[in-house]
């Protein structure tokens, strides 16, 4: 078995950088999450939500999935918006997707994956209620501007979900927003999709 000694030399060196420059980060960080920031995201590595929006470790709560879904019956996505709203009282939920996604491009190439097939249907969904504008589009357009749907779709789901419905009916502050980033770039897009009560 090849070990990842070099992953934990690495944590060590970072621990301790952090250390240098403020000795009392992890004692502080240990004693309780306060984020006031939902991110719910898309599992590629190059999209690490703190690293995006510039913020240390407990500051933002994160959910990441293949191509940022969100759906009624998928209890892992559900519980942590409701752990996230209910328990740690955000006030923002961030849908956030990216251009050039895998899982949008596998979506859309009609071959067979297994079973992220079942997965990708949600996206698929998506394709089809945007089929008429989709279909206009060139193949690299096409792409960007699934990924820019889905979120929208995706910050519907999140709007629907009786977690905020509930916060929202006992008047409770909760803001959802639809955001898209570039790899290509580094930068945020907002998709002028945010909701409150």
């Amino acid at each position: 078995m090849k070990s990842l000694k070099h992953l934990f030399e690495r944590n060590a060196k970072w621990a301790d950088e952090i250390k240098k420059e403020n000795p009392e980060f992890f004692s502080e960080l240990s004693l309780q999450q306060e984020p006031n920031y939902l991110w719910i995201g898309c599992s590629d590595s190059r999209v690490p939500a703190n690293q995006i929006v510039n913020l240390p470790p407990g500051e933002v709560f994160v959910h990441r999935n293949i191509a940022n879904v969100v759906v009624h019956t998928d209890l892992n996505a559900l519980s942590v918006i409701q752990f996230a709203v209910e328990v740690l009282q955000v006030e923002h939920i961030i849908v956030c997707g990216h251009y050039g996604c895998g899982g949008i491009k596998a979506a859309l190439d009609n071959k067979q994956h297994g079973l992220i097939d079942n997965w990708l249907r949600h996206i698929k969904d998506v394709y089809r209620f945007h089929k008429d504008e989709l279909s206009k589009l060139s193949e690299p357009n096409k792409i960007d501007r699934l990924c820019e749907l889905n979120v929208i779709e995706q910050v519907q789901n999140v709007c629907n979900s009786t977690i905020v419905q509930n916060r929202w009916a006992d008047g409770g502050k909760l803001w959802v927003h639809g955001w898209i980033y570039s790899i290509k770039n580094g930068v945020l897009k907002d998709l002028d999709c945010t909701f409150s009560s």
